[in-house]
């Protein structure tokens, strides 16, 4: 070795920069990862529940109306038994329906108790066969058709339908009673009248003390 020469001095060797990465030829590029439903998706599908819901709430609500469930009291549809409970000419009463009940040659009417003249209820009067009201003297035959009296009408009515053979009476619905002249049932009496002599059509004798039988008195005054 020549001692003129200097001595060589080994350089670390600097790496080349990395460049870009390029993909193997037949090779796919990997694809951007899945994210979550998007803001405009989750709002289309928010807005076809809630209409989902509210058709069925509005099919509910109007299967309620048109098929409404017995209450067993005032105002609602009320149970009045079976249809076999009632033969020809039966009446029944039902006290938390304020209501009679009447079967009449082959159909049923469902009365409201309360006299149109001036509200007080109307008994049934089984020796005469005739709704008698004691306050002021109006009558009605078995389906509550006027007879005589100072009421303007007949009773009221309430709307009666049979549903399976059960007899459902709608109190919620008050239908106007027939006007003064229409009778589709006997008006002729078949026995003594409750409230004692009733006079000419269209008179308005006062009312008896005195209790008759088949017939409970009460102490007239308006009926709710």
């Amino acid at each position: 070795m020549d001692e003129s020469s200097p001595p060589q001095v080994n350089e670390p060797r600097t790496a080349p920069a990395p460049g870009p990465v390029q993909p193997v030829e037949g090779q796919p590029r990997s694809e951007r990862p899945v994210r979550g439903i998007g803001r405009r998706k989750f709002l289309s599908w928010g807005w076809k529940a809630l209409g989902i819901g509210l058709l069925v709430e509005a099919g509910w609500t109007t299967y309620d109306i048109l098929n409404p469930r017995p209450s067993g009291a005032f105002g609602g549809v009320f149970p009045a038994g079976a249809v076999s409970d009632y033969g020809d000419g039966v009446v029944q009463y039902f006290q938390d329906g304020r209501m009679y009940v009447t079967s009449s040659e082959g159909s049923l009417v469902a009365l409201y108790q309360k006299c149109p003249h001036l509200g007080c209820r109307v008994p049934f009067c089984e020796s005469s066969g005739r709704f008698e009201c004691p306050c002021h003297g109006s009558i009605y035959n078995i389906r509550g058709e006027y007879i005589q009296g100072p009421a303007p009408r007949g009773m009221d009515r309430f709307p009666l339908k049979i549903n399976s053979g059960a007899v459902l009476v709608d109190t919620g619905t008050i239908v106007e009673g027939p006007p003064r002249g229409v009778h589709t049932a006997p008006t002729t009496a078949k026995g003594p009248s409750c409230i004692g002599s009733t006079g000419q059509p269209g008179s308005s004798p006062g009312p008896s003390t005195t209790e008759s039988p088949g017939m409970n008195m009460e102490s007239p005054g308006v009926s709710p």
